[in-house]
């Protein structure tokens, strides 16, 4: 399966001011640029090339593309700046901001999205990057991040505004198992506290694989504190969505990123993620944005069909 990513603009759509203020901040004018798929933005996404020969990567968006897409950014740039050289991480090299446009300037990365379906060897080698990312103390500057228990929160609480608006179409094995499912999501969040730097939104499109072999994270702006094997978990929500029958309990047991977990705490967390996807994913598309509540509902559909053979007993 091929996901459907939003459509964006590029370079070439970007105001001439906008251009010439990020050229400024690379120092020299750019010769070429390379649109890049996926996510969900509508702004720019391209890897571009200078006079000098500098390259970079730039993504820009503005209010009027969608209103929330510059707060993020913004948080991005933020947290982006205070992440250490040593993280899986691309560096910050600038932000141009006029009140309006927000465009990042990045370092380009030389490296490409994972396989989807997800190949065996790029998983180990994004779940090794996530290793070493727990065993990196949360750096100087991001102490202020959101736990990630609080900030799931909301989301982790769906299954009650599921049961009060209960769709026509919701699957019956969720209309029979709401009140336990609601158990578990709140148990779910009980066990996501911890000290480490959560990027909470790992998946392909935020992953690039590098030629040496290397796993490096990109689109910072969730970034939390919290459970160290949090982000591990969701990628192999993201296994799933793309091939079902991977099995994805087998790495769940053999990895060391999942040494310290339980059982019950990963049943619990499926059960909040899905609580998350499954209420989103019925309510109208964001502007800009009319691929992102499908997505939604398939890795709804992937939570819950893992969570179902979890528990055969409620499937």
């Amino acid at each position: 399966m091929e996901p459907e990513w939003s459509t964006r603009i590029t370079w070439a759509n970007l105001p001439e001011h906008v251009r010439l203020g990020i050229e400024q901040i690379l120092g020299s004018s750019v010769v070429e640029s390379i649109g890049q798929q996926g996510g969900f933005s509508p702004g720019t996404a391209d890897r571009v090339r200078t006079a000098s020969g500098r390259t970079a990567f730039v993504k820009a968006v503005n209010s009027s593309l969608n209103e929330v897409s510059p707060v993020i950014h913004r948080k991005e740039a933020a947290i982006t700046a205070a992440l250490p050289l040593e993280l899986p991480a691309a560096s910050l090299i600038g932000t141009f901001d006029d009140g309006d446009w927000i465009a990042l300037i990045l370092s380009d990365v030389e490296g490409s999205h994972p396989h989807v379906p997800w190949r065996t060897n790029e998983l180990t080698l994004v779940l090794d990057a996530l290793l070493d990312l727990t065993r990196t103390a949360v750096p100087e500057g991001l102490e202020h991040l959101p736990k990630l228990s609080q900030e799931l929160s909301v989301d982790f609480g769906g299954w009650a505004r599921v049961r009060a608006d209960l769709p026509e179409s919701c699957d019956p094995r969720i209309r029979a198992n709401l009140d336990r499912l609601e158990h578990l999501a709140e148990h779910g969040l009980s066990t996501l506290d911890g000290d480490s730097l959560v990027h909470t939104d790992v998946r392909a499109d935020n992953v690039l694989i590098t030629r040496d072999n290397g796993a490096i994270l990109v689109d910072w702006p969730w970034a939390c504190i919290g459970a160290h094997w949090f982000d591990a978990l969701t990628v192999l929500v993201n296994v799933r969505v793309f091939d079902p029958s991977f099995d994805v309990e087998s790495v769940v047991q053999s990895h060391p990123v999942f040494a310290t977990t339980n059982a019950s705490s990963v049943d619990g967390v499926l059960a909040g993620l899905g609580a998350y996807f499954v209420d989103v994913a019925r309510r109208p598309a964001p502007l800009g944005l009319p691929t992102l509540r499908v997505f939604q509902q398939q890795q709804g559909e992937a939570v819950m069909g893992w969570l179902r053979q979890r528990l055969p007993e409620n499937s």
